[in-house]
């Protein structure tokens, strides 16, 4: 099930269920409090049900109102309570980082093979974009670029509701200047976009066969491409909901982002009017404009 959010023309927003290639069924019940799709993971936990079963089981013998695609303007798929994001995941994101810093075991080589994983806060909705919308790039940012990710949603229990995509937009050269400043690399305004749906689990038989690809546009030209699969993640899924859980107190609707196997070089750093555009199989397409903020 691809489950997804969206402004109709006369600007509401709604909850949609992506029926075909080009179709969106309409699934927003503001009667039953189902008006977005946070409502509905919600009413789902609260029920004990997946989300397939719950979404079939309200809608099931409506009929319901159809959308095409071109008619509307999605946004980000739910509004997570909070965003936490995992670092240093894949072995090329820890080559690209240790080079950098050019000491004998640094810290992200440590934490590479450590027990304990890099996690860190990301982001609250407000600070999250969906498809079309633009991101931000720091003004004080030289070498901003952006970290295609897969992106687990959980409950508080740590339950997979779902998966999508995920651009954890990042100040490089800030945190390049000191470790310290993690926070300011990582936590501003549009910072973080995910979609372009939340895919439920069972249309995702294996989260570690996904291929993820990344280009980067500027003007009439790509300036950067590159892929990795999440078969190259070093933690699986499992550990980093576990790590992120661990000592912490999850609101009920958490994005988790699971880090980046795809290093943009310094020359292709991101600029206001850029557009990036990161796919994932079965997942769709996300691509957002650049803005500075």
């Amino acid at each position: 099930m691809r489950l997804l959010q969206f402004y109709a023309p006369d600007s509401s927003l709604r909850v949609g269920l992506l029926a075909e290639a080009s179709t969106i069924v309409d699934i927003t019940l503001p009667e039953q409090g189902l008006d977005d799709l946070n409502s509905y993971c919600r009413q789902a936990l609260a029920a004990g049900k997946d989300l397939p079963a719950f979404v079939n089981n309200v809608t099931g013998g409506r009929t319901l109102p159809r959308w095409n695609l071109a008619q509307v303007r999605l946004t980000v798929p739910f509004f997570p309570d909070e965003v936490w994001g995992c670092g240093v995941t894949y072995m090329k994101s820890m080559e690209f980082r240790a080079k950098e810093l050019a000491e004998p075991q640094n810290i992200y080589e440590r934490v590479y093979t450590a027990a304990r994983p890099e996690i860190f806060f990301k982001a609250t909705a407000a600070r999250c974009v969906g498809p079309g919308e633009p991101i931000g790039k720091r003004a004080d940012s030289r070498f901003t670029a952006p970290e295609p990710e897969l992106a687990v949603l959980v409950g508080p229990e740590g339950q997979v509701l779902g998966y999508t995509l995920a651009n954890d937009v990042s100040a490089w050269d800030i945190e390049r200047e000191n470790a310290l400043y993690l926070p300011q690399s990582k936590i501003y305004a549009r910072c973080c976009a995910l979609g372009p749906y939340l895919v439920t689990p069972e249309e995702v038989p294996d989260p570690y066969g996904i291929v993820i690809a990344c280009r980067i546009w500027r003007k009439e030209s790509m300036i950067f491409s590159g892929e990795t699969s999440t078969g190259n993640l070093k933690r699986k899924i499992p550990e980093l909901i576990a790590a992120v859980r661990r000592a912490n107190i999850l609101p009920p609707l958490t994005a988790i982002l699971t880090g980046t196997g795809i290093i943009v070089p310094e020359e292709a750093a991101l600029a206001a009017g850029d557009v990036v555009e990161i796919s994932g199989s079965g997942l769709g397409t996300l691509q957002n404009m650049v803005e500075e903020v």
